[in-house]
């Protein structure tokens, strides 16, 4: 067998797409559309080398039309858990033994053939099970999830790569090698980026591992389409296998394995704190402690200094807060703005609010579309209308919502006199956003306030150009957000650019998209080689003259 030491790609951020008229792109997801549209699918479970079906099934519809059916999805119980944790075990010591960069080699054709002839199929899969338009999808389905596999690719590299400083002191020889987890891996993917729900069990296999994955219900319309690309590349059966079951029954399957190795999580802060507990009380079942990796919630915010651009501001909070309808964990949900720039700010939002377009993702001239669920939906709108009551609070804008045809809610603006309103304070993962407005010579006071309102600390802006005003704010606000912005929204990190992940309430700071994730998912050991070995236990110092 050959052997060496191999380059990888260097990786760079995929290109986006602009979906302009008359561009291929826009040509190719229209008919990508239009043909998800035209067919029902009959999703399966992967589990091992089965595509596993059962008796029952669940729709899938798009959350901006409800009514239309796009397929159904084959519902697990607790054996199917079962059966995939064993698969995945099964394929573990061939895997975790296959050399590296066949490992990466697969998933750098992933990469490419999302890039490539898959594309279309992801971006519109994400946008009709979804609910995102193309644009959102391109940056998340295509883009992200391309970032992600190719980066990681090139981290995974640089870790195996990575030797002791002094690699032999005389007659030795020092070495480190990177294992992969003993055990199996839980991915548990949320409904809103199609990019985490692929890099969530990838990252982890990457490195030698097998996993369960248990995504989201309201994304396994795209997450279908995610296992097409990594069979075609040539994942091997058993390494990632996708299963649809409920989660307290997967759990206590997953949770009660000693070879339960780790968790790999984003979703919401209540579920995660509820399997780390369950973990901790399980502790003694397992043959190791497991690794637990997790990206839960925020009620991110914005900060405007007295010296900012009021038309920036409302721009970033316009794009910050209602892009994909407020559901990203980074949305801007909170704002801080001085009364001096205050009329202007409302002036600019409310002039953006008023010609933007609501509907469905198949129409591109929408720009806001719906909220992922009725479960979702009736959770946002209860927390309008409970403003739309309470005294000290202002409709700015929006308000409205029906889900009649498909769950929409109106980018929804609030002004609370009260900076700790319950819409200032909880994570509501919709449309809307809540502006306080301070006094201006109030400033360090408000970041305090902002410091200390919320138990999340994911991620945060601020708009001013004072520079003095910008450095206090980094400084004050370093525990409050992993991701901090200078004059830009608190959304759209990049892979490569800026790794994503919060502290505090929102996790444990893996960041996604670094190295530091990918080492989470291995065991290193160090191995020292004696070439000469001593012959005489005697040390020089044992000797008097």
């Amino acid at each position: 067998m050959s052997k060496g030491f191999f380059s990888i790609p260097y990786p760079t951020n995929e290109p986006v797409l602009s979906y302009a008229p008359g561009s291929p792109e826009k040509a190719a997801i229209k008919a990508a559309i239009a043909e998800l549209r035209s067919q029902e699918v009959d999703v399966p479970m992967y589990i091992g080398n089965e595509l596993v079906r059962t008796d029952v099934k669940k729709k899938l519809s798009p959350p901006h039309d409800h009514q239309h059916v796009l397929g159904h999805f084959n519902y697990g119980d607790r054996s199917h858990a079962e059966k995939a944790v064993q698969a995945a075990l099964d394929a573990k010591a061939n895997w975790e033994n296959l050399a590296w960069e066949h490992r990466a080699a697969i998933f750098l054709k992933a990469a490419d053939l999302i890039a490539g002839p898959y594309r279309a199929k992801i971006n519109a899969a994400t946008m009709l099970g979804q609910s995102k338009n193309a644009y959102q999808a391109e940056i998340d389905a295509a883009c992200e999830f391309i970032d992600f596999l190719r980066f990681n690719v090139h981290y995974m590299g640089e870790i195996y790569n990575q030797q002791p400083i002094v690699p032999g002191s005389p007659n030795t020889w020092n070495r480190t090698e990177q294992r992969p987890l003993e055990g199996f891996i839980f991915a548990i993917t949320p409904f809103n980026f199609t990019a985490i729900a692929g890099n969530l069990p990838a990252a982890p296999a990457m490195m030698g591992n097998t996993v369960v994955w248990k995504p989201s219900e309201t994304q396994i319309y795209a997450a279908n389409v995610i296992m097409e690309v990594f069979r075609e590349a040539g994942l091997p059966d058993g390494v990632i296998n996708l299963i649809y079951v409920d989660g307290p029954e997967a759990g206590d399957v997953v949770f009660n394995h000693a070879d339960f190795a780790g968790l790999h999580f984003t979703g919401s802060t209540g579920v995660f704190q509820h399997l780390w507990k369950t973990i901790g009380e399980n502790i003694a079942k397992y043959k190791a402690y497991p690794r637990i990796v997790g990206e839960t919630g925020g009620k991110d915010f914005v900060v405007a200094h007295k010296s900012a651009n009021a038309q920036e501001v409302a721009t970033g909070l316009v794009r910050g807060a209602f892009e994909f309808q407020g559901q990203k964990c980074s949305a801007a949900s909170r704002a801080y703005i001085p009364a001096n720039i205050w009329e202007d700010v409302k002036k600019y939002m409310q002039a953006d609010l008023a010609e933007i377009k609501m509907g469905g993702t198949e129409d591109f001239t929408n720009f806001i579309n719906a909220v992922i669920d009725e479960k979702a939906f009736d959770k946002i709108a209860g927390y309008i209308d409970q403003a739309k009551q309470d005294a000290g609070v202002e409709l700015i804008a929006g308000g409205n919502h029906d889900k009649s045809t498909g769950y929409f809610i109106e980018p929804t603006v609030l002004r609370a006199d009260d900076p700790k309103y319950r819409t200032m304070c909880e994570e509501i993962f919709g449309p809307v956003l809540t502006i306080h407005v301070y006094d201006p010579e109030k400033f360090e006071e408000t970041l305090k306030l902002v410091d200390e309102t919320s138990p999340y600390a994911l991620t945060g802006a601020i708009f001013s150009k004072d520079r003095y005003a910008a450095e206090l704010a980094t400084k004050r606000l370093h525990q409050a957000a992993g991701n901090f912005y200078i004059n830009d929204k608190p959304t759209g990190a990049v892979v490569g650019q800026q790794p994503f992940g919060g502290g505090r309430a929102s996790g444990t700071n893996d960041k996604a998209g670094a190295m530091v994730n990918l080492l989470r998912w291995v065991s290193p050991r160090t191995v020292k080689e004696n070439l000469l070995p001593p012959t005489d236990y005697k040390y020089p110092f044992l000797q008097e003259s």
